[in-house]
């Protein structure tokens, strides 16, 4: 090796050696960001969970502390008592949407990706458009069918629209139905196999995942609906949980400390439910959304 060529081979590790250093300092300078930005979204959270286990009159101290220094579980046992009933209607409700969804969305969605029939990508076009309309922009039409069926003060108008006319679970299957390749229908077709029998015995087992990510949605939307109860139901033993929480509520007092203990219960099904169900949360995310 020349003498000329060693200062450059010199030069060449020591910058590569630099690029090394910075490139790792960025990567932890990134996930400090990242550090920091996700204790901000959880310092609400946390406040919360911390409220919720001290007396009221800890609740509001300056400088404000995230750590209890007298725990009590009387918050909870008060929050309890009052929401339990709007507890087991939130339970009902959002139940019997999400086994609504599951029975009707896998067939909508089945019938638009592997049905062929006259109209069927205008009628899909038609009800993917139909969610670009905001919610509350249908809400007085659907005040006017229900008083005339006489569903109102009922709970039908909690779960049935959900259950019987599900946009986007029939979107997200209709997804993951198309990208099912071809030659398992041709097989099960050459075997003698018809349509329900299929769509029964192979389509809809492919489509735990899907199935899954589609119920999740809907369970937290019912779970957290608080517009529909306070339109279509006036008897308050027919309430859920998110107008539950306004009881708390005083017209000159709030208490808080029972208020934060019945938000914390009422995030905590939401929670096991994700726990439970990640994994085909995500799987039912990929194979649907990022498929066209």
């Amino acid at each position: 090796m020349s003498a000329t060529s060693e200062p450059a081979l010199a030069r060449s590790f020591s910058t590569a050696a630099g690029r090394s250093v910075l490139g790792r300092a960025a990567t932890v300078a990134y996930y400090l960001a990242m550090i920091l930005l996700a204790l901000g979204f959880l310092l609400p959270l946390i406040w919360m969970v911390s409220s919720s286990l001290k007396p009221e009159a800890d609740v509001f101290t300056v400088p404000p502390k995230f750590v209890p220094s007298t725990v009590t579980m009387a918050n909870y046992a008060q929050a309890w008592e009052v929401i339990l009933p709007y507890f087991l209607n939130s339970v009902k409700v959002a139940a019997l949407s999400v086994v609504g969804l599951l029975v009707t969305a896998p067939l909508a969605g089945y019938a638009f990706a592997r049905l062929r029939f006259r109209g069927r990508d205008t009628l899909f076009l038609l009800l993917l458009g139909s969610s670009l309309i905001p919610h509350v922009a249908y809400l007085i039409p659907q005040y006017i069918v229900f008083r005339d069926v006489g569903w109102l003060d009922t709970q039908y108008p909690l779960w049935v629209p959900r259950a019987f006319t599900p946009i986007f679970g029939t979107f997200l299957l209709r997804q993951f139905f198309k990208s099912l390749p071809q030659e398992l229908e041709d097989a099960a077709k050459v075997d003698g196999a018809g349509t329900l029998t299929i769509y029964w015995r192979i389509m809809l087992p492919l489509a735990k995942p899907a199935l899954a990510a589609v119920g999740i949605f809907t369970f937290v939307e019912s779970w957290n609906d608080l517009l529909g109860p306070l339109i279509f139901i006036n008897s308050p033993e027919l309430q859920t949980l998110p107008v539950a929480l306004a009881l708390f509520q005083g017209q000159f007092f709030t208490q808080v400390s029972a208020l934060m203990a019945a938000a914390t219960m009422t995030i905590v099904p939401v929670l096991l439910v994700f726990a439970f169900c990640q994994r085909y949360f995500i799987e039912g995310l990929a194979s649907t959304g990022l498929k066209a």
